[in-house]
């Protein structure tokens, strides 16, 4: 009986080394972050149609049609992206809602570009057969990307400035890193950008003039130090 128990003490003497030298001490937890405001560079522009008919079918043609047509006119722009949006079709109720009177139906054109300009001279033009429902600012992929990285550097270089000012105030000789991630997850939008128009005519609609504002791209680094004495 007394056979594993000592066993068990022979192997607790063993691994008492091994478990001590994973304690470990002197570790401190912080974080530090760099950022940046960067002009937004990428327009995302939505307009629609709506038409109503007395029949599904009727509405489905005419709609189709205009959007086949502004397809071809966005043809011409080789720097904006076009893209179908939501489209759906539903009933039109009479008085106390017990008879349909007829269908209403719903298209959506989405816009894309970095070419502010050409963007702006073709939502002007589709204006003339549909209503634009909303414009977007942001920065495009590979902007990002490039603005990100170049901060993750800046923030890792705060973060080991960070370090050594922890262990200088412990009374420390230096510092080992235990633990290090970063999160890129910070992306804000700044004040709501402008958009000009000219005066509107009579015969066309002038292209409107865009003003993108900024984002705040923000990367932030967090982790573990150990101070060394």
């Amino acid at each position: 009986m007394k056979f594993p128990a000592i066993l068990l003490y022979v192997w607790f003497l063993w691994s008492f080394p091994a478990i001590a030298a994973t304690e470990s001490y002197n570790q401190v937890d912080f974080s530090s972050e760099a950022e940046r405001k960067v002009v937004n560079d990428l327009m995302s522009a939505t307009l629609s149609i709506e038409i109503n008919e007395p029949k599904p079918a009727s509405i489905a043609k005419r709609i189709n049609t205009m959007l086949n047509a502004e397809f071809k006119r966005a043809a011409a722009f080789g720097t904006v992206r076009v893209t179908s949006g939501n489209q759906s079709t539903y009933p039109v109720y009479g008085k106390n809602n017990l008879k349909i009177e007829g269908w209403r139906g719903h298209a959506e054109l989405r816009l894309e570009s970095q070419d502010f300009k050409s963007i702006g001279e073709l939502i002007a033009q589709m204006q003339e057969q549909m209503q634009l429902e909303g414009v977007h600012f942001s920065l495009a992929a590979d902007t990002r990307k490039q603005v990100e990285n170049t901060l993750i550097g800046e923030a890792i270089d705060a973060f080991r400035k960070r370090a050594n000012a922890v262990s200088a105030a412990m009374g420390g000789s230096g510092y080992k890193i235990v633990r290090m991630s970063i999160n890129q997850g910070g992306t804000y939008p700044g004040p709501r950008p402008m958009m000009a128009r000219a005066a509107l005519s009579d015969t066309a609609i002038p292209a409107p003039e865009f003003a993108g504002g900024e984002s705040t791209i923000k990367v932030q680094i967090s982790g573990t130090v150990e101070v060394i004495q």
